[in-house]
C-alpha cells in the first residue's frame, strides 16, 4: 500500500488494524494516501504506526497516484483540503453535539412516556371487553396492546382488575389497595405446558429443513440488487443531490444533506459542512461533475420518480 510516495507491507499488519482488515484490504496494491488522510483526524500519531511497515518509496519515475486517477483532480482536492483545515473547520464545537445529544434523549423520553400512557388506556378499553362485540377480538387486541407495547400480562391484569371492579377500594380484596409484589413468578409455567398441544417441539427436527429454503429468497434479490449497481455504476452521478441548507434539513437529515461534503471529509464536525460546501461544489464541478442542490420536499418527489 502506498501513502505519499512510501510503500508499507500491510499483510500482516492488516489484522490488527483497527478499522478492520476488511477495509484497509481494499487499498492494497493501491495509492490510499487521500484516504488515509480522510478517515484517521490524528494523522501524526497513526503514523508511528506506519514506521515499522515501511519497506521503500516509490522511484522517481513513477507518478505519484494510480494510472486510473486524475493529477488535476487529486491536486484541486489536496487545495481544497488545506483550505478548509486553514480556516479550522475541522475543529469540532463540543457544546454543539452535547445539546444534540440532550434533545434526542429529552424526545426519546417524552416519546416512550406517551406511548406507554396511551397504550395503558388502550390495553383497558380492550381488557374491559367495550370495543368489539367479539369478545375474542377484545382478548386479542388487549393481549397485543398490553403484551407488546406495555410489556405486561393481559392475564396478570384481567386478575386484578377484575377484582378492583368487583370489590372497589376494599382492602384485602380490591388488589389495587394492596402492597403486593409486583411480579410473583412461580416453579410452573401452566402456559407451557398448554403450548405443547399446538407445537411438537420433539419433531422439530424433522420439519426444520422447511426454514432453510425461505433464507434463499433474500440472497437472490440480494444478488440481483449488486448486479444492477454494477451495471449502472452512471446512474449515481446523475442521481446525486444536495438538500439545500436550512435549520429543520440540517435537524432532520442530520446534516447529511452535505453528503459530498460528507464524503469529502467524513472527519469534519458536521456543524461546519456549510461552510465548506461552496468550495467543495466548485471543485466537483472543475472535475467535470454536475451537481444539484434542492429543496428536501422536491427532493423527495424525485427520488421517488415523480
Amino acid at each position: 500500500m502506498v501513502i505519499d510516495r512510501k510503500v508499507y507491507n500491510i499483510t500482516q499488519w492488516a489484522k490488527r488494524h483497527p478499522g478492520g482488515s476488511r477495509v484497509i484490504s481494499h487499498y492494497a496494491g493501491e495509492d490510499a494516501s487521500e484516504a488515509f488522510t480522510a478517515f484517521h483526524p490524528n494523522v501524526k500519531y497513526v503514523q508511528k504506526f506506519l514506521k515499522p511497515l515501511f519497506i521503500g518509496e516509490l522511484a522517481a519515475t513513477e507518478p505519484s497516484q494510480d494510472r486510473d486517477k486524475n493529477a488535476a483532480i487529486i491536486k484541486d482536492f489536496h487545495s481544497l483540503r488545506a483550505k478548509a483545515e486553514s480556516e479550522g473547520l475541522f475543529e469540532a464545537r463540543p457544546l454543539f453535539f452535547c445539546l444534540h445529544l440532550g434533545h434526542i434523549l429529552l424526545l426519546e423520553a417524552l416519546a416512550w412516556l406517551i406511548i406507554w400512557l396511551q397504550a395503558g388506556w388502550l390495553q383497558h378499553d380492550f381488557g374491559h371487553l367495550s370495543v368489539f362485540k367479539k369478545s375474542s377480538w377484545n382478548h386479542v387486541l388487549h393481549k397485543f396492546s398490553i403484551g407488546h407495547l406495555k410489556g405486561a400480562s393481559a392475564n396478570w391484569w384481567n386478575h386484578r382488575h377484575f377484582q378492583h371492579h368487583a370489590k372497589p377500594n376494599i382492602f384485602s380484596k380490591d388488589p389495587d389497595v394492596n402492597m403486593l409484589h409486583v411480579f410473583v413468578v412461580g416453579t410452573t409455567q401452566p402456559y407451557g405446558i398448554k403450548k405443547i398441544k399446538y407445537m411438537p417441539y420433539h419433531y422439530q427436527h424433522q420439519y426444520f429443513f422447511l426454514v432453510g429454503p425461505p433464507l434463499l429468497i433474500p440472497i437472490y434479490f440480494h444478488v440481483q440488487i449488486i448486479r444492477t449497481m454494477i451495471s449502472r455504476h452512471d446512474w449515481v452521478l446523475k442521481a446525486t443531490c444536495n438538500i439545500k441548507q436550512s435549520p429543520f434539513n440540517d435537524w432532520f437529515s442530520g446534516h447529511l444533506n452535505f453528503q459530498i461534503e460528507h464524503h469529502l471529509f467524513p472527519t469534519m464536525p458536521r456543524h461546519n459542512y456549510h461552510r465548506v460546501a461552496h468550495w467543495s461544489v466548485l471543485c466537483v464541478r472543475n472535475m467535470g461533475f454536475l451537481t444539484t442542490s434542492k429543496q428536501c420536499g422536491k427532493a423527495l418527489l424525485m427520488f421517488s420518480g415523480h
